[in-house]
């Protein structure tokens, strides 16, 4: 699956996937076959950080 390229866009549909339909951010990426780590890394970039309790990027 391709992602949006852009990072604003990028934090909400993730954000919305996890809220609506995964447990966590590795299951996010294994079911759309994504790299997580390119994930994290963009999205920390604009200053955005993974919380696995929340299952959110804040």
């Amino acid at each position: 699956m391709e992602l949006p390229k852009d990072p604003m866009i990028l934090f909400s549909f993730i954000n919305t996937n996890l809220r609506d339909n995964y447990k966590s951010l590795d299951e996010l990426c294994e079911d759309m076959h994504v790299n997580k780590k390119n994930i994290v890394e963009e999205l920390e970039s604009v200053g955005f950080e993974y919380n696995p309790n929340q299952n959110k990027f804040w």
